[in-house]
């Protein structure tokens, strides 16, 4: 028994001796045993040889490992442990150092992360996992109760070792992910990809399915740490989470998060269907919901800043499935909650865990996309203007806006704004002039019958001929990516192409 995560010792440790079980332990552990009164043996007194080069060589012994390793059904193994006075060991009860809490510390040294990678923790739990037709291995205070009522009742199943063997396996191997990242995060190696990649994740909750009913599903949060994001909101009020709800949730986060003006955005089918930036939060509400009332109704809504009592009420006549925001005043939270089915998230903005590379992972046929995170920082006073007129302040505001917003709309991707509203959005078209067609469709229209000038952004080039009809409605202004104009090879910059009204 070798544990830093003392939860629960105490008790396993009464239970297995009351089964006739002898213990034997290093340390801390041993310690929190023999003070509670538990009879333990010190893994000194069983190898015969003392802990050195401060207590980094305890268990890495012959003694131990010889009995973990030998099987039980071989006679040449069994022989070899009484030769050399060796006693079969049965169960490894070991979690490790924690490496991840401690390199989330502020100011932590290399010298400090080293000494917390475990050696000798995982080395036993290889081993005894390895042999688990002989021997049980635990990992997760949570296993204690269930396993030592099995020893308690005899022994535990050859089904239920390996269970536990496929635990302690994959508890190393998240470990190890952990160090990995952490020693991988060199600066000097940021502008190359790794040769290797391995994430590391931990199940927070099982989903009633995935994205369709015959699909399982799960959600996981880095084992490296870190906090807040849509993972780990917390939920104050409403039905379980669904698969959809967590993307849909997650991506009316993201495109909030873009924007440091008080924005409102609602998320169907994981496009914004209306967004908008204002200082009340209860009209940034309304100009979104207007931008689309039909597409809102069973949407997802996300705020940057906490929900009023009046942004609540003002979401009160449309059903949504789930509403995603910082925070809520005391009146607007006891208002949402009168909604029985509507789910509340809580989120905080996502930090991740030291040495944690963020990843964007694509999963192919065969393999895996990787990339690193569209995070790129954009500065609007450095874009170039390609037209006789420059764009004015406020026309300038609403194209960083459409910008924005463009990201976060599937491509072939279209986003007409009009005073930091999204007032037209064309999405996941194959010919992106249908998309342009549909962003300003009769509702964009009608919004702006009285406002001639509006903003337009575009993930790609727009090729406009004379055989093609031509936009029902003038832009005043359009941002698109470098090369627009010219060849769509070059790399991809931001870039206004500016238009005078037609």
């Amino acid at each position: 028994m070798s544990v830093y995560d003392k939860t629960g010792i105490e008790d396993l440790g009464r239970r297995l001796t009351g089964a006739g079980c002898e213990l034997i332990s290093t340390g801390g552990t041993h310690r929190s045993l023999s003070d509670a009164g538990i009879a333990v043996r010190q893994v000194a007194d069983v190898t015969g040889s003392p802990e050195i080069l401060e207590g980094r060589v305890k268990t890495l012994h012959p003694t131990i490992h010889g009995g973990l390793l030998a099987r039980r059904d071989s006679a040449g193994h069994m022989a070899e442990l009484e030769q050399h006075g060796i006693d079969a060991i049965d169960l490894v009860v070991v979690n490790l150092y924690p490496f991840a809490a401690t390199v989330s510390k502020p100011g932590v040294t290399l010298d400090d992360a080293l000494e917390n990678i475990d050696i000798g923790g995982p080395t036993m739990l290889r081993a005894a996992a390895k042999n688990f037709p002989s021997v049980a291995v635990v990992v997760d205070p949570a296993d204690y109760d269930w396993v030592a009522d099995a020893l308690a009742d005899g022994e535990l199943s050859i089904e239920q070792r390996r269970g536990l063997a496929a635990k302690a396996f994959q508890h190393v191997a998240t470990y190890d992910a952990v160090v990995a990242d952490y020693l991988a995060s060199d600066p000097a190696s940021e502008d190359e990809m790794p040769e290797q990649v391995t994430i590391g994740l931990k199940r927070v909750s099982a989903l009633r399915y995935g994205e369709n009913p015959h699909q399982r599903g799960a959600l996981y949060v880095p084992a490296s740490g870190g906090s807040g994001g849509l993972a780990q909101a917390q939920q104050l009020h409403g039905r379980e989470l669904s698969f959809n709800n967590l993307m849909d949730a997650d991506a009316a986060w993201r495109i909030v998060s873009e924007y440091t003006d008080p924005t409102v955005c609602v998320i169907k089918h994981a496009n914004p269907c209306g967004l908008a930036s204002s200082d009340d939060v209860a009209e940034g509400y309304r100009r979104a919901y207007e931008g689309d009332p039909v597409s809102a109704f069973g949407g997802i809504v996300g705020y940057n800043r906490p929900v009023t009592a009046a942004a609540a009420e003002a979401m009160d006549p449309v059903f949504y499935e789930v509403v995603v925001a910082p925070g809520y005043d005391d009146d607007a939270l006891a208002f949402l909650q009168r909604k029985r089915n509507l789910r509340i998230l809580s989120v905080e903005p996502a930090v991740s865990g030291p040495g944690a590379a963020d990843y964007d992972v694509r999963p192919l046929s065969g393999g895996v996309l990787v990339q690193t995170r569209d995070t790129i920082a954009e500065y609007p006073d450095q874009w170039t203007t390609a037209t006789k007129r420059a764009p004015t302040s406020a026309e300038l505001a609403d194209l960083v806006f459409a910008w924005k917003a463009v990201k976060h709309i599937k491509s072939n991707a279209i986003a007409f704004v009009k005073d930091r509203t999204l007032v037209g959005m064309g999405a996941g078209q194959p010919n992106r002039v249908v998309s342009v067609h549909l962003s300003s469709g009769r509702r964009a229209r009608s919004r702006l019958a009285a406002c001639w000038h509006r903003m337009l952004s575009s993930h790609s080039r727009i090729t406009l001929s004379w055989r093609q009809k031509p936009v029902s409605r003038p832009s005043s202004s359009r941002a698109a990516p470098f090369g627009m104009m010219k060849s769509s090879r070059r790399r991809m910059q931001p870039a206004l192409p500016w238009c005078s009204p037609v």
